[in-house]
């Protein structure tokens, strides 16, 4: 086999050409943008959105509770999926059932719904669907012959949605009425429901010692909504999933420390 013949000219040198100071310059500048993009996204993401397929949709998991509120709009509820309901990171903690509106009106699944809920051992609170229309005090009576609450029952809601064209010092005079009679009788204070137009039309400065349940979809934070206010519950989607529940339901979430979630209700 003949050798191969080395030749003996030098290998040529390859090397990287210094840039400018212009290119450093656009290369700084670029890595200034990117953390400035991201400092900015961390910090409008402080309550940590996370999309959970186990319900849908993005869960705010700064917040440790979560839960969600029904009616008969969400049918025959499996109570013991439900119960069972839970992702690698989240579980519902609680559920609020509808139980009257108006004066005369039950919920036709609020007896099985509230039974069913205390067996499985789910942390559960009652609201009433408040109608302009109708005397407060009958309201009331409504709400008291249906709900008997039991130690570690969530506080009862007042979900505040119509107007039903009454004049506003009727509506506020009417929802005073509702809060004072119902705290009387379980001995705790109620919580309003609302979203942000009623809050501002209707609470705000006339019932800010009451805490509150606000709904808002389209946000990412609440706190600039009612800054002053004592907020507990954030309806933050009508459109997650859970199992043992046929198509869509609420979802919320506990603005507060667990310390102050095992105590509410007490």
């Amino acid at each position: 086999m003949a050798k191969r013949k080395i030749g003996a000219s030098k290998a040529k040198t390859s090397y990287i050409k210094p840039l400018p100071a212009k290119g450093w310059a656009i290369i700084a500048a670029i890595f200034l943008l990117v953390s400035a993009v991201l400092w900015w996204r961390n910090s409008k993401d402080e309550n940590q959105w996370e999309f959970i397929s186990k319900f849908g949709i993005r869960l705010p998991l700064r917040y440790p509770i979560h839960g969600i509120d029904v009616s008969h709009h969400n049918a025959k509820i499996n109570w013991d999926k439900l119960k069972n309901t839970r992702s690698d990171k989240v579980g519902i903690d609680f559920v609020y059932i509808k139980a009257t509106e108006g004066a005369t009106h039950l919920d036709r699944q609020f007896k099985r719904n509230w039974s069913e809920a205390k067996r499985v051992g789910m942390k559960r609170g009652a609201y009433h669907f408040y109608n302009p229309r109708v005397m407060s005090d009958r309201q009331v009576q409504n709400f008291i012959g249906q709900v008997r609450m039991e130690p570690g029952d969530l506080p009862p809601v007042l979900d505040l949605e119509s107007h039903a064209g009454k004049p506003d010092d009727i509506i506020i005079k009417g929802i005073r009425n509702w809060l004072e009679l119902i705290e009387a009788h379980y001995g705790i204070k109620p919580i309003i429901y609302v979203n942000e137009h009623y809050y501002k039309k209707y609470i705000a400065g006339n019932f800010d010692e009451y805490p509150l349940w606000l709904a808002g979809y389209s946000r990412t934070d609440v706190k600039d909504l009612a800054a002053d206010a004592h907020v507990l519950f954030w309806q933050h989607s009508e459109k997650g999933w859970a199992d043992g529940i046929r198509g869509f339901v609420d979802y919320n979430v506990f603005l507060h420390e667990t310390g102050d979630w095992a105590v509410l209700g007490e």
